[in-house]
């Protein structure tokens, strides 16, 4: 089946003939149709829009056009960009009655360069929870296990891109919201730098200080076509004032060190996502690579801080935005919003005192990772669990949500790109990812090592029952 092979063989295939961009999209909307309502990744499905953009792709073919880098590959777009004239919902009755104006940057880019949006996809009620589930759209369900999460924020691209409906996509990521999905769902997914990629036209706004945390990124099957849709995406946007004019570099990856960090500092992870760590660790190593142990320094209330960021500063905000309709209000939009309200409220002061910690603490791992360019670890203590479940064993020690997520977020607070890359299974047969981390506007050398390990790694499997 066509919509099997990778984002990257895709787009060749179109260059080269081999397949039309109407067949194409025609078996994405198919696969679409079979499989969603079991998995139900998609707010929006835009069946006659993209029809009408891959005939219109063929002519362009056919005439012997210049084509973009994606001409004619069918794409998701997570729903919290903006689509001209579709409201961006992301996940809330709040927002029924918007209407975007324009596209996103991002959704621009990916229109320029020859994609066909195949639609928009679900996502938690203000991208607020590691779980997707909203009162529009309702609950999107893991291809590998349908009674466990698709994770979130990105949870339905992610369950797009890893059930075959989606070729690859965009999504963001403010806690973990595209590397967490990515891990759960056995997909590849980057968190850029902020400013990397335009957020310009994503809701809730990231494109101002709350850029400190979130940026959007691409999605897709494999490290190599993340870093095809990285290279379209990427570029100075004006709209973005976190946006800085970085060109495409060409990475050197050759013989690098690499530290390799199983757990953050004493929270434990589950055995088996080490022993996935390790082992990627001593694939590395055989391809050439300079292997050795990482421990942060100085960065163990890094978490602490994100959550301040991410959870305590926008919770009286969002309860003025809920306070009179608290019916329509998810679950999945309040369970943070009532655990931050819970706590002190912020204070100017415990802002600035904040802001200075967290510039130290970047200080601090730039320094390290001076002779390190590159860390890898878990993406998440956990795999992809049951829908609801907020608690787990570790060693001798249980953990909740906020200990799950420490090898995350972080690297938000911190501003630091990271990606996701399938390397591993449970028992189970639930996917495990490794995460690759990188020093700022360096996400070139992230994807390079990306794309290496996946290479030595080989074929990954695929969740049953969506071979056709």
């Amino acid at each position: 089946m066509p919509n099997r092979s990778s984002l990257c063989l895709m787009a060749t295939m179109v260059r080269e003939r081999q397949i039309s961009p109407v067949d194409l999209v025609d078996a994405h909307l198919r696969h679409i149709e079979k499989h969603n309502p079991k998995i139900n990744a998609f707010v929006r499905v835009l069946a006659d829009e993209a029809r009408k953009a891959a005939t219109q792709a063929e002519t362009t073919v056919t005439r012997g056009e210049a084509l973009g880098l994606l001409h004619g590959v069918p794409v998701t777009i997570k729903d919290s960009f903006d689509i001209e004239g579709l409201p961006t919902l992301c996940g809330s009755k709040f927002r029924l009655e918007h209407r975007a104006k324009e596209d996103a940057t991002a959704v621009a880019r990916l229109r320029a360069a020859g994609a066909i949006i195949l639609g928009k996809t679900n996502c938690p009620e203000f991208l607020y929870n590691y779980e997707t589930d909203n009162y529009i759209t309702g609950r999107t369900n893991n291809p590998w296990d349908l009674t466990r999460t698709a994770g979130g924020s990105s949870g339905g691209e992610s369950a797009a891109i890893a059930s075959y409906c989606s070729a690859g996509g965009i999504g963001s990521d403010g806690g973990g919201s595209i590397r967490i999905p990515a891990h759960f769902c056995g997909i590849a997914g980057l968190k850029p730098t902020p400013g990397r990629v335009s957020a310009a036209g994503h809701f809730p706004v990231i494109s101002h200080p709350g850029g400190l945390l979130g940026v959007g990124g691409p999605m897709a099957r494999g490290a190599n076509d993340v870093r095809l849709l990285f290279a379209v995406l990427a570029g100075y946007d004006t709209q973005d004032p976190f946006s800085a004019p970085v060109p495409i570099q060409v990475p050197k990856a050759d013989g690098i060190r690499i530290g390799v960090m199983e757990q953050f500092y004493k929270v434990p992870v589950r055995p088996e996502i080490r022993d996935m760590v390790q082992m990627a660790a001593r694939t590395l190593e055989q391809i050439g690579f300079k292997v050795e142990p990482f421990t942060p320094k100085g960065l163990e209330r890094a978490p602490n801080l994100w959550w301040f960021f991410f959870g305590q500063l926008p919770a009286p905000h969002i309860k003025k935005i809920i306070e009179n309709r608290g019916q329509d209000a998810h679950w999945t939009g309040t369970e943070f919003v009532t655990q931050a309200l819970q706590e002190a409220a912020p204070t100017a002061t415990n802002v600035l005192d904040n802001l200075a910690d967290r510039d130290a603490m970047r200080a601090a791992l730039l320094r390290q990772m001076e002779s390190v360019p590159i860390i890898i670890g878990p993406p998440c203590g956990v795999p992809a669990f049951h829908h609801r479940e907020r608690r787990w064993p570790g060693n001798g020690k249980s953990i909740g949500l906020f200990e799950a997520m420490m090898p995350a977020t972080p690297f938000n607070l911190l501003g630091f790109p990271a990606a996701v890359i399938p390397f591993g299974m449970t028992s189970e047969n639930i996917p495990l990812g490794v995460q690759i981390i990188g020093r700022p506007w360096e996400e070139e050398l992230v994807l390079e090592v990306a794309v290496k390990l996946e290479e030595a790694r080989g074929r990954f499997p695929e969740p049953p029952g969506y071979s056709e």
